[in-house]
């Protein structure tokens, strides 16, 4: 997915439903250490979920791209504050999934891949994630793949690099103005 297509796609995600969304925007409890343990964030799902956001929104001459943000460790604190237990169990289960499959097309872990191979990777589970939610019954879970999407997204456009790199960002706005010229191939504006 290149960095336009993700673009258009925040509005759909912000006005979308999101996992998690309610407990963050109503306030979570925390989880101890050892909750979180049990729930499998070591640092290398850290780094993994860094390079798997890299490949989903990686740099670009005129912004940094997901790993810049700190995306893992964002999913890390989203996954383990504000999702239910199912959904940290589909989440966690679908890292080890993306890890199978991975080594299954590749015969390397994702992490070991060149980096046309983790865009053919995402590009791959990205495809089943779609055909999975087209045809899935109200009361089956979201696939893993559009988890870790969703987050990608989420984390990246509202931290302090998406919003002030990858958007038009005025930090001291002016006059409120509701109609503002969009030229094609504009960056869109920043909310934050």
């Amino acid at each position: 997915m290149n960095r336009r297509d993700a673009i258009t796609r925040v509005g759909l995600l912000v006005g979308g439903t999101v996992i998690g969304a309610e407990a963050f925007l109503s306030g979570c409890a925390k989880r101890s250490s050892e909750e979180i343990s049990k729930i499998g964030f070591s640092n290398d799902v850290v780094l993994l979920l860094d390079e798997v956001g890299e490949t989903i929104l990686p740099a670009t001459a005129s912004s940094p791209g997901a790993k810049a943000a700190g995306i893992g460790e964002f999913m890390k604190i989203i996954v383990t504050d504000c999702y239910e237990v199912n959904d940290q169990k589909i989440f966690i289960d679908g890292v080890n999934l993306l890890q199978n499959a991975s080594k299954q097309k590749f015969n390397k872990t994702f992490t070991e891949l060149l980096a046309v191979e983790r865009h053919d990777l995402v590009v791959l589970l990205d495809t089943e994630a779609k055909a999975y939610s087209k045809n899935k019954k109200k009361d089956e879970p979201t696939h893993y793949f559009s988890m870790i999407k969703q987050l990608t997204l989420w984390g990246y456009f509202t931290s302090e690099t998406g919003s002030t790199k990858a958007l038009r960002y005025v930090p001291i706005p002016g006059k409120y103005e509701g109609c503002i010229a969009y030229t094609k191939g504009d960056r869109a504006w920043s909310e934050t």
